[in-house]
Protein backbone atom coordinates (compact mmCIF):
# COMPACT_ATOMS: atom_id res chain seq x y z
CA UNK A 1 0.00 0.00 0.00
CA UNK A 2 1.15 3.42 -1.05
CA UNK A 3 1.28 5.73 1.83
CA UNK A 4 0.62 9.72 0.78
CA UNK A 5 2.09 12.56 3.31
CA UNK A 6 -0.82 14.92 4.50
CA UNK A 7 -0.33 17.92 6.38
CA UNK A 8 -2.31 18.55 9.42
CA UNK A 9 -2.44 22.03 11.05
CA UNK A 10 -4.37 22.69 14.48
CA UNK A 11 -3.49 24.90 17.64
CA UNK A 12 -5.20 22.53 19.86
CA UNK A 13 -3.38 19.89 21.56
CA UNK A 14 -6.54 17.69 22.11
CA UNK A 15 -7.59 17.97 18.45
CA UNK A 16 -3.89 17.14 17.30
CA UNK A 17 -3.87 13.86 19.75
CA UNK A 18 -7.16 12.86 18.44
CA UNK A 19 -6.10 13.51 15.24
CA UNK A 20 -3.26 11.23 15.51
CA UNK A 21 -5.64 8.52 17.78
CA UNK A 22 -7.62 8.01 14.21
CA UNK A 23 -4.95 7.97 11.56
CA UNK A 24 -3.62 5.41 13.16
CA UNK A 25 -6.42 3.34 11.64
CA UNK A 26 -5.54 4.31 8.42
CA UNK A 27 -1.99 2.79 7.36
CA UNK A 28 -2.34 4.83 3.83
CA UNK A 29 -1.73 8.13 5.99
CA UNK A 30 1.60 9.45 6.51
CA UNK A 31 1.20 12.30 8.55
CA UNK A 32 2.63 15.73 9.54
CA UNK A 33 1.51 18.18 12.11
CA UNK A 34 2.05 21.72 13.29
CA UNK A 35 0.59 23.74 15.11
CA UNK A 36 1.02 27.30 13.80
CA UNK A 37 0.77 28.84 10.36
CA UNK A 38 4.94 29.32 10.43
CA UNK A 39 5.47 25.81 11.70
CA UNK A 40 3.13 24.87 8.48
CA UNK A 41 4.94 26.59 6.18
CA UNK A 42 8.13 25.24 6.62
CA UNK A 43 7.21 21.65 6.38
CA UNK A 44 5.08 22.37 3.26
CA UNK A 45 8.40 23.68 1.95
CA UNK A 46 10.70 21.19 3.40
CA UNK A 47 7.90 18.47 1.74
CA UNK A 48 7.89 20.58 -1.65
CA UNK A 49 5.09 19.12 -3.60
CA UNK A 50 4.87 15.99 -1.45
CA UNK A 51 1.86 16.70 0.37
CA UNK A 52 -1.16 15.23 -1.41
CA UNK A 53 -3.99 16.73 0.97
CA UNK A 54 -4.19 18.98 4.44
CA UNK A 55 -6.98 18.77 7.65
CA UNK A 56 -6.55 22.73 8.33
CA UNK A 57 -7.81 24.94 11.47
CA UNK A 58 -8.77 28.81 9.61
CA UNK A 59 -7.98 29.98 13.19
CA UNK A 60 -4.11 29.92 13.73
CA UNK A 61 -2.28 31.93 16.85
CA UNK A 62 -0.33 33.56 13.74
CA UNK A 63 -2.70 33.33 11.12
CA UNK A 64 -6.21 34.11 12.72
CA UNK A 65 -8.25 34.93 9.50
CA UNK A 66 -7.36 31.62 7.21
CA UNK A 67 -4.04 32.16 5.93
CA UNK A 68 -3.00 28.94 6.04
CA UNK A 69 -5.94 27.40 3.50
CA UNK A 70 -4.06 30.66 0.72
CA UNK A 71 -0.73 28.99 1.60
CA UNK A 72 -2.20 24.85 0.85
CA UNK A 73 -3.78 26.77 -2.13
CA UNK A 74 -0.33 28.45 -3.68
CA UNK A 75 0.87 24.89 -2.95
CA UNK A 76 -2.10 23.24 -4.60
CA UNK A 77 -2.77 20.70 -1.86
CA UNK A 78 -6.46 20.60 -0.88
CA UNK A 79 -7.76 21.27 2.00
CA UNK A 80 -10.29 19.48 4.32
CA UNK A 81 -11.52 22.63 7.28
CA UNK A 82 -11.79 21.97 10.93
CA UNK A 83 -12.90 25.03 12.21
CA UNK A 84 -14.41 26.08 15.12
CA UNK A 85 -16.29 28.74 14.05
CA UNK A 86 -16.34 30.58 10.76
CA UNK A 87 -17.90 33.96 10.25
CA UNK A 88 -19.93 35.35 7.33
CA UNK A 89 -17.17 36.55 5.30
CA UNK A 90 -14.49 34.30 5.94
CA UNK A 91 -16.80 31.47 5.00
CA UNK A 92 -17.29 33.09 1.99
CA UNK A 93 -13.77 33.63 1.12
CA UNK A 94 -13.52 29.65 1.71
CA UNK A 95 -16.03 29.41 -0.82
CA UNK A 96 -13.67 30.18 -3.24
CA UNK A 97 -10.70 27.99 -1.98
CA UNK A 98 -9.41 24.67 -3.00
CA UNK A 99 -11.37 22.69 -0.58
CA UNK A 100 -12.62 19.23 -0.07
CA UNK A 101 -15.03 19.79 3.15
CA UNK A 102 -16.08 22.20 5.57
CA UNK A 103 -16.51 20.63 9.19
CA UNK A 104 -17.15 22.14 12.26
CA UNK A 105 -15.45 21.26 15.95
CA UNK A 106 -18.55 21.19 17.77
CA UNK A 107 -19.95 17.38 16.62
CA UNK A 108 -18.31 14.91 18.77
CA UNK A 109 -17.82 12.85 15.35
CA UNK A 110 -16.22 15.82 14.00
CA UNK A 111 -12.27 14.77 13.71
CA UNK A 112 -13.86 11.12 12.32
CA UNK A 113 -15.56 13.08 9.91
CA UNK A 114 -12.50 15.03 8.51
CA UNK A 115 -10.15 11.80 8.57
CA UNK A 116 -12.87 10.62 6.35
CA UNK A 117 -13.04 13.52 4.16
CA UNK A 118 -9.08 13.45 3.90
CA UNK A 119 -9.58 10.26 2.83
CA UNK A 120 -11.97 11.28 0.12
CA UNK A 121 -9.36 13.95 -0.94
CA UNK A 122 -6.71 11.38 -1.15
CA UNK A 123 -8.50 8.62 -3.39
CA UNK A 124 -9.51 12.01 -5.85
CA UNK A 125 -6.00 11.16 -7.26
CA UNK A 126 -7.39 7.68 -8.26
CA UNK A 127 -10.50 8.45 -9.31
CA UNK A 128 -11.97 9.65 -13.05
CA UNK A 129 -15.02 11.29 -13.94
CA UNK A 130 -16.18 12.01 -16.80
CA UNK A 131 -17.95 15.38 -18.48
CA UNK A 132 -20.66 14.86 -20.93
CA UNK A 133 -21.49 18.59 -22.26
CA UNK A 134 -21.78 20.15 -25.48
CA UNK A 135 -20.72 23.62 -24.41
CA UNK A 136 -16.86 23.78 -23.98
CA UNK A 137 -17.22 26.71 -21.89
CA UNK A 138 -19.11 24.47 -18.84
CA UNK A 139 -16.75 21.43 -19.48
CA UNK A 140 -13.83 23.81 -19.41
CA UNK A 141 -15.45 25.55 -16.19
CA UNK A 142 -15.94 21.74 -14.62
CA UNK A 143 -12.73 20.56 -15.30
CA UNK A 144 -10.93 23.35 -14.09
CA UNK A 145 -12.97 23.30 -11.05
CA UNK A 146 -12.82 19.37 -10.46
CA UNK A 147 -8.59 19.82 -11.40
CA UNK A 148 -7.99 21.82 -8.54
CA UNK A 149 -8.98 18.69 -6.15
CA UNK A 150 -7.17 16.31 -7.94
CA UNK A 151 -10.08 14.28 -9.52
CA UNK A 152 -8.83 12.86 -13.28
CA UNK A 153 -11.30 14.67 -15.81
CA UNK A 154 -12.34 13.47 -18.78
CA UNK A 155 -14.35 15.46 -21.65
CA UNK A 156 -17.18 14.46 -23.85
CA UNK A 157 -19.30 16.56 -26.36
CA UNK A 158 -22.24 14.17 -26.40
CA UNK A 159 -23.92 11.05 -25.32
CA UNK A 160 -22.61 9.13 -27.62
CA UNK A 161 -18.81 9.82 -27.40
CA UNK A 162 -19.07 9.61 -24.20
CA UNK A 163 -20.72 6.09 -24.47
CA UNK A 164 -17.59 5.05 -26.52
CA UNK A 165 -15.46 6.91 -23.58
CA UNK A 166 -16.86 5.01 -20.88
CA UNK A 167 -16.13 1.23 -22.75
CA UNK A 168 -12.66 2.43 -23.56
CA UNK A 169 -11.98 3.39 -19.83
CA UNK A 170 -13.27 1.22 -17.09
CA UNK A 171 -12.22 3.52 -14.33
CA UNK A 172 -14.71 5.96 -15.32
CA UNK A 173 -16.10 6.21 -11.91
CA UNK A 174 -18.88 9.08 -11.89
CA UNK A 175 -20.48 10.81 -15.21
CA UNK A 176 -21.39 14.51 -14.69
CA UNK A 177 -23.85 14.83 -17.86
CA UNK A 178 -26.30 17.70 -19.60
CA UNK A 179 -29.54 17.48 -20.51
CA UNK A 180 -29.80 18.92 -24.10
CA UNK A 181 -26.79 17.89 -26.32
CA UNK A 182 -26.70 16.64 -29.78
CA UNK A 183 -26.96 13.32 -31.27
CA UNK A 184 -27.99 11.82 -28.06
CA UNK A 185 -28.52 14.20 -25.06
CA UNK A 186 -28.51 13.14 -21.28
CA UNK A 187 -31.38 11.39 -20.66
CA UNK A 188 -30.72 8.81 -23.22
CA UNK A 189 -27.36 8.56 -22.34
CA UNK A 190 -28.40 7.88 -18.74
CA UNK A 191 -30.42 5.33 -19.60
CA UNK A 192 -27.78 3.80 -21.67
CA UNK A 193 -25.38 3.67 -18.64
CA UNK A 194 -28.01 2.32 -16.67
CA UNK A 195 -28.01 -1.02 -19.08
CA UNK A 196 -24.72 -1.53 -18.72
CA UNK A 197 -23.94 -0.54 -14.75
CA UNK A 198 -25.89 -0.27 -11.89
CA UNK A 199 -25.89 2.82 -9.58
CA UNK A 200 -23.14 0.86 -7.09
CA UNK A 201 -21.13 0.60 -9.77
CA UNK A 202 -21.01 4.22 -11.70
CA UNK A 203 -22.42 7.25 -10.54
CA UNK A 204 -24.28 9.74 -12.56
CA UNK A 205 -24.95 13.65 -11.79
CA UNK A 206 -27.10 15.12 -14.28
CA UNK A 207 -27.26 19.13 -15.11
CA UNK A 208 -29.38 21.22 -17.10
CA UNK A 209 -30.40 25.05 -17.10
CA UNK A 210 -33.77 24.40 -17.20
CA UNK A 211 -35.58 23.91 -14.11
CA UNK A 212 -38.70 21.69 -15.33
CA UNK A 213 -39.76 19.13 -12.88
CA UNK A 214 -40.10 17.03 -16.37
CA UNK A 215 -36.17 17.40 -17.01
CA UNK A 216 -35.68 16.42 -13.05
CA UNK A 217 -38.17 13.77 -13.15
CA UNK A 218 -37.07 11.84 -16.15
CA UNK A 219 -33.30 11.86 -15.10
CA UNK A 220 -34.20 10.30 -11.81
CA UNK A 221 -36.33 7.98 -13.58
CA UNK A 222 -33.56 6.22 -15.47
CA UNK A 223 -31.12 6.47 -13.17
CA UNK A 224 -29.31 9.38 -12.37
CA UNK A 225 -28.20 9.10 -8.93
CA UNK A 226 -28.16 13.19 -8.27
CA UNK A 227 -29.32 16.58 -10.15
CA UNK A 228 -27.76 19.92 -10.03
CA UNK A 229 -28.98 23.07 -11.38
CA UNK A 230 -26.96 25.51 -13.70
CA UNK A 231 -25.33 27.40 -13.19
CA UNK A 232 -23.58 25.90 -9.95
CA UNK A 233 -20.92 26.82 -7.47
CA UNK A 234 -17.77 25.01 -7.18
CA UNK A 235 -18.29 24.38 -3.51
CA UNK A 236 -22.05 22.68 -4.25
CA UNK A 237 -20.60 20.60 -7.49
CA UNK A 238 -17.84 19.45 -4.80
CA UNK A 239 -19.57 18.97 -2.36
CA UNK A 240 -22.09 16.42 -4.59
CA UNK A 241 -19.33 14.92 -6.32
CA UNK A 242 -18.00 13.70 -3.06
CA UNK A 243 -21.24 12.33 -1.80
CA UNK A 244 -21.58 10.43 -4.88
CA UNK A 245 -17.94 9.21 -4.97
CA UNK A 246 -18.55 8.06 -0.94
CA UNK A 247 -21.81 5.94 -2.10
CA UNK A 248 -19.72 4.19 -4.72
CA UNK A 249 -16.85 3.71 -1.92
CA UNK A 250 -19.05 2.03 0.51
CA UNK A 251 -20.92 0.06 -2.09
CA UNK A 252 -17.18 -1.23 -3.29
CA UNK A 253 -16.13 -2.00 0.74
CA UNK A 254 -19.73 -3.93 1.23
CA UNK A 255 -18.97 -5.71 -1.28
CA UNK A 256 -15.21 -6.40 -0.38
CA UNK A 257 -16.56 -7.55 3.01
CA UNK A 258 -18.55 -10.61 1.28
CA UNK A 259 -16.04 -11.69 -1.48
CA UNK A 260 -12.36 -10.81 0.08
CA UNK A 261 -10.75 -12.33 3.15
CA UNK A 262 -9.88 -9.76 6.32
CA UNK A 263 -6.24 -10.76 6.70
CA UNK A 264 -4.65 -10.05 3.12
CA UNK A 265 -7.33 -8.45 1.30
CA UNK A 266 -7.41 -11.60 -1.16
CA UNK A 267 -10.52 -13.10 -2.71
CA UNK A 268 -12.21 -15.70 -0.20
CA UNK A 269 -13.15 -19.46 -0.84
CA UNK A 270 -16.64 -18.01 -1.58
CA UNK A 271 -15.90 -15.82 -3.98
CA UNK A 272 -13.68 -18.20 -5.88
CA UNK A 273 -15.73 -20.66 -6.64
CA UNK A 274 -18.64 -17.81 -7.88
CA UNK A 275 -16.03 -16.35 -10.23
CA UNK A 276 -13.93 -20.21 -10.54
CA UNK A 277 -16.76 -21.98 -11.88
CA UNK A 278 -17.60 -19.42 -14.83
CA UNK A 279 -14.12 -19.44 -15.67
CA UNK A 280 -13.43 -23.43 -15.59
CA UNK A 281 -16.86 -23.73 -17.99
CA UNK A 282 -15.12 -20.95 -20.48
CA UNK A 283 -11.93 -23.15 -21.18
CA UNK A 284 -14.66 -26.02 -21.07
CA UNK A 285 -16.63 -25.16 -23.91
CA UNK A 286 -13.11 -23.90 -25.57
CA UNK A 287 -11.44 -26.98 -24.48
CA UNK A 288 -8.00 -24.50 -22.96
CA UNK A 289 -6.17 -26.03 -20.56
CA UNK A 290 -6.55 -24.48 -16.74
CA UNK A 291 -4.33 -24.68 -14.09
CA UNK A 292 -5.26 -25.01 -10.38
CA UNK A 293 -2.87 -24.90 -7.72
CA UNK A 294 -2.46 -25.26 -4.14
CA UNK A 295 -0.45 -23.66 -1.72
CA UNK A 296 0.32 -24.18 1.94
CA UNK A 297 2.75 -22.26 4.17
CA UNK A 298 5.80 -24.85 5.33
CA UNK A 299 5.46 -25.82 9.22
CA UNK A 300 2.78 -23.02 9.90
CA UNK A 301 1.94 -24.45 13.29
CA UNK A 302 5.69 -23.84 14.41
CA UNK A 303 5.86 -20.18 13.47
CA UNK A 304 2.56 -19.49 15.20
CA UNK A 305 3.84 -21.51 18.54
CA UNK A 306 7.09 -19.83 18.15
CA UNK A 307 6.50 -16.74 17.99
CA UNK A 308 2.67 -16.49 18.13
CA UNK A 309 0.08 -15.42 15.93
CA UNK A 310 0.87 -11.96 15.10
CA UNK A 311 3.98 -13.27 13.56
CA UNK A 312 1.37 -16.16 12.26
CA UNK A 313 -0.38 -13.16 10.78
CA UNK A 314 1.97 -11.47 8.77
CA UNK A 315 3.37 -14.50 7.37
CA UNK A 316 0.22 -14.90 5.80
CA UNK A 317 0.24 -11.52 4.50
CA UNK A 318 3.66 -12.02 2.95
CA UNK A 319 1.90 -14.72 0.68
CA UNK A 320 0.13 -12.00 -0.86
CA UNK A 321 2.89 -9.81 -1.33
CA UNK A 322 4.72 -12.37 -3.40
CA UNK A 323 2.08 -13.65 -5.34
CA UNK A 324 1.26 -10.27 -6.17
CA UNK A 325 4.56 -9.77 -7.98
CA UNK A 326 4.45 -13.21 -10.16
CA UNK A 327 1.28 -13.65 -10.72
CA UNK A 328 -0.97 -11.50 -13.55
CA UNK A 329 -3.65 -9.85 -13.10
CA UNK A 330 -6.22 -11.92 -14.68
CA UNK A 331 -5.38 -14.76 -12.46
CA UNK A 332 -7.88 -15.55 -9.72
CA UNK A 333 -5.53 -16.18 -6.19
CA UNK A 334 -8.00 -16.53 -2.72
CA UNK A 335 -7.68 -17.40 0.71
CA UNK A 336 -8.71 -20.85 1.26
CA UNK A 337 -8.45 -20.91 4.69
CA UNK A 338 -5.68 -20.59 7.33
CA UNK A 339 -2.52 -20.98 5.80
CA UNK A 340 -4.06 -22.41 2.28
CA UNK A 341 -4.07 -20.49 -0.95
CA UNK A 342 -5.91 -21.82 -4.25
CA UNK A 343 -5.02 -19.90 -7.34
CA UNK A 344 -6.66 -20.79 -10.76
CA UNK A 345 -4.62 -20.01 -14.08
CA UNK A 346 -6.23 -19.93 -18.03
CA UNK A 347 -4.19 -19.47 -20.99
CA UNK A 348 -0.51 -21.08 -19.76
CA UNK A 349 1.13 -23.83 -21.04
CA UNK A 350 2.63 -26.64 -18.82
CA UNK A 351 5.95 -25.62 -19.51
CA UNK A 352 5.27 -21.95 -18.35
CA UNK A 353 3.24 -23.08 -15.10
CA UNK A 354 6.58 -25.22 -14.01
CA UNK A 355 8.43 -22.05 -14.84
CA UNK A 356 5.87 -20.09 -13.05
CA UNK A 357 5.59 -21.87 -9.78
CA UNK A 358 9.30 -22.89 -9.81
CA UNK A 359 9.63 -18.93 -9.82
CA UNK A 360 7.44 -18.64 -6.77
CA UNK A 361 8.65 -21.29 -5.04
CA UNK A 362 12.32 -19.58 -4.99
CA UNK A 363 11.31 -17.12 -3.83
CA UNK A 364 9.60 -17.72 -1.02
CA UNK A 365 13.22 -19.77 -0.36
CA UNK A 366 15.12 -16.70 -0.47
CA UNK A 367 12.46 -14.02 1.41
CA UNK A 368 12.63 -13.35 4.88
CA UNK A 369 10.00 -11.01 6.65
CA UNK A 370 10.80 -8.84 10.03
CA UNK A 371 8.23 -8.46 12.03
CA UNK A 372 7.70 -7.92 16.15
CA UNK A 373 11.37 -7.66 16.62
CA UNK A 374 11.97 -11.11 14.36
CA UNK A 375 13.28 -12.08 11.46
CA UNK A 376 11.59 -15.31 10.18
CA UNK A 377 11.60 -16.89 6.79
CA UNK A 378 9.40 -20.12 5.59
CA UNK A 379 9.25 -22.00 2.55
CA UNK A 380 6.13 -23.31 1.01
CA UNK A 381 4.37 -26.80 -1.26
CA UNK A 382 2.72 -26.30 -3.91
CA UNK A 383 0.43 -28.94 -5.59
CA UNK A 384 -1.19 -28.32 -9.18
CA UNK A 385 -4.07 -29.98 -11.42
CA UNK A 386 -3.35 -28.85 -14.85
CA UNK A 387 -5.71 -29.89 -18.11
CA UNK A 388 -9.62 -29.93 -18.06
CA UNK A 389 -11.61 -32.69 -15.53
CA UNK A 390 -15.14 -32.79 -15.30
CA UNK A 391 -15.78 -30.32 -12.93
CA UNK A 392 -13.64 -27.77 -11.25
CA UNK A 393 -14.33 -29.27 -7.58
CA UNK A 394 -12.56 -32.33 -8.92
CA UNK A 395 -9.48 -30.29 -10.17
CA UNK A 396 -9.14 -28.87 -7.04
CA UNK A 397 -9.20 -32.41 -5.07
CA UNK A 398 -6.47 -33.43 -7.49
CA UNK A 399 -4.09 -30.47 -6.51
CA UNK A 400 -4.88 -30.77 -3.15
CA UNK A 401 -3.41 -34.78 -3.12
CA UNK A 402 -0.08 -33.16 -5.40
CA UNK A 403 0.15 -30.29 -2.33
CA UNK A 404 -0.45 -33.49 -0.40
CA UNK A 405 2.35 -35.21 -1.88
CA UNK A 406 4.80 -32.26 -2.06
CA UNK A 407 4.58 -32.40 1.71
CA UNK A 408 4.98 -35.61 2.47
CA UNK A 409 7.89 -36.14 0.15
CA UNK A 410 9.73 -33.14 1.89
CA UNK A 411 8.83 -30.03 1.27
CA UNK A 412 9.60 -26.99 -0.44
CA UNK A 413 8.48 -28.29 -3.62
CA UNK A 414 6.07 -28.11 -6.27
CA UNK A 415 4.07 -31.34 -7.97
CA UNK A 416 1.80 -31.01 -10.95
CA UNK A 417 0.04 -33.58 -11.99
CA UNK A 418 -1.31 -33.18 -15.16
CA UNK A 419 -4.60 -34.81 -16.87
Amino acid sequence: MCMKKVLIVDDSEMIISLVKLEIKKHTDIDAYYAQTYQEANKLIRHNQGEFKAALLDVGLPDAPNGEIVKLANASKIPAVILAATLNKKLKDSLNNKDLVDIIFKDDPGSVKFAINSLQRALRNYDTTILIVDDSRLYRQTLTNSLSRIHLNVMEAENGKEALELIKQNPQISLVITDYEMPKMDGIALTYELRQLYQKDELAIIAMSALDKEDVVSGFLRVGANDFINKPFTHSEVVTRINANLDLIDLFQTLKDLANKDFLTGMFNRRYFFDSGVAIFKKNQRKVSPVAVGMIDIDKFKNINDTYGHDVGDDAIKEIKKILDKNLRDSDLVSRFGGEEFCILLEGITLDNLQKLFEKIRAAFELNSIKTNDVEISYTISTGICFGLMDTLDDMIKLSDEALYEAKITGRNKVIIKEV
